[in-house]
C-alpha cells in the first residue's frame, strides 16, 4: 500500500513538496518523518513545518512532531554518559 504525502512549510517562502511512497509495514507518520526529514537536509535555509497531509486530507501533523521529539529526546539520552 502506499500513501501520499504532502509537506507544506517555509523555507525564504512557502513551499509544498509531495511524493508518493510505499508503507513497508511502517505508519504514514514515520513516511512523512523521513521526508521531512530529507526536505531539511536539502534546504541551504532553515524549513519551518507548517502542515503534513496524508492521503490528500489527513493532518498528521502533530503526530509527525512528536515523533520528531520523540527521536530527539531518545537520541539525547543515548549519548549521555551517565
Amino acid at each position: 500500500m502506499n500513501v501520499v504525502i504532502e509537506i507544506h512549510y517555509k523555507s525564504d517562502s512557502r513551499a509544498l513538496q509531495a511524493g508518493t511512497f510505499p508503507l513497508r509495514g511502517r505508519k504514514p507518520e514515520q513516511v512523512a518523518l523521513d521526508f521531512w526529514k530529507q526536505i531539511k537536509k536539502e534546504m541551504s535555509y532553515h524549513a519551518e513545518l507548517e502542515k503534513i497531509l496524508a492521503f490528500g486530507d489527513q493532518d498528521i501533523t502533530q503526530l509527525v512532531i512528536d515523533l520528531e521529539k520523540e527521536e530527539w529526546n531518545k537520541s539525547m539520552n543515548d549519548n549521555l554518559p551517565f
